[in-house]
């Protein structure tokens, strides 16, 4: 295999050219990467269906508590039936807060 001499300018604008299409390579991978996360987010909302099960999306995996919540009624809200056992920084499960953050447990199957 013989080597190709290139002169400087023609050297430059071959990198130029790679360059423009890994640039162009990197924008469609991106704007296909957002229309995908927008399809995602907009079919998370959905009941889905598994066999006789519902998965039902109640809550995001984190979770602030708002005014008047219980862990009860969060746990009902949510489906998640572990939120004691899975946020050891609630050291009392009654004294829950406006603003508090908790982790839940998305997608609790449930039976038809």
């Amino acid at each position: 295999m013989g080597r190709v001499n290139l002169s400087k300018k023609q050297r430059v604008t071959l990198v130029f050219r790679v360059a423009d299409a890994a640039s162009w390579y990197c924008g469609v991978v991106l704007a296909a990467l957002v229309l995908l996360n927008c399809l995602r987010e907009t079919s998370s909302d959905m009941i889905h269906v598994r066999g006789r099960q519902v998965l039902e999306r109640g809550c995001d995996e984190i979770y602030v508590v708002r005014e008047g919540e219980t862990l009860h009624s969060i746990s009902d809200k949510c489906g998640d039936s572990y939120i004691v056992e899975n946020n050891p920084h609630i050291h009392d499960p009654d004294d829950v807060f406006p603003g508090l953050v908790i982790k839940i447990t998305p997608l609790t199957p449930r039976k038809l």
